[in-house]
């Protein structure tokens, strides 16, 4: 289910809690499902566990996961927005941002494609 790219541009961590964000968008993940432990996730990866909890860590802070000392760590239920929501919502500030600053329409298209490959 969880899958990293190693060579890729984009951080490990980044590309996990990228994979739980989009596994929840998909489905696949529910509301208070147990995700893998810390330890368990790193060995089936084969990376190290500090990269593992600092992806937790993240979608912890973001709300998008709770941990229960002892139990491990779930999907946090949905607050009023939905994910898909404010992914939209970030994407819309960080073109906005990006076309203020000199990118053109084609740079970002490319980028996109770029960022999606990296992660297959």
């Amino acid at each position: 289910m969880f899958q990293v790219n190693l060579t890729s541009k984009v951080p490990i961590y980044e590309q996990l809690s990228g994979k739980i964000m989009e596994l929840m968008m998909k489905d696949v993940l529910h509301e208070n499902d147990q995700l893998p432990s810390v330890r368990a996730l790193a060995k089936e990866l084969g990376i190290n566990p500090n990269t593992v909890q600092k992806a937790y860590q993240e979608l912890e802070h973001n709300g998008v996961i709770y941990s229960v000392v002892g139990r491990g760590s779930f999907i946090a239920p949905l607050k009023d927005t939905s994910l898909k929501d404010k992914a939209m919502k970030n994407f819309d500030e960080a073109v906005l941002d990006a076309l203020s600053k000199g990118l053109l329409k084609e740079d970002l298209i490319n980028r996109i494609e770029v960022i999606e490959n990296d992660r297959i």
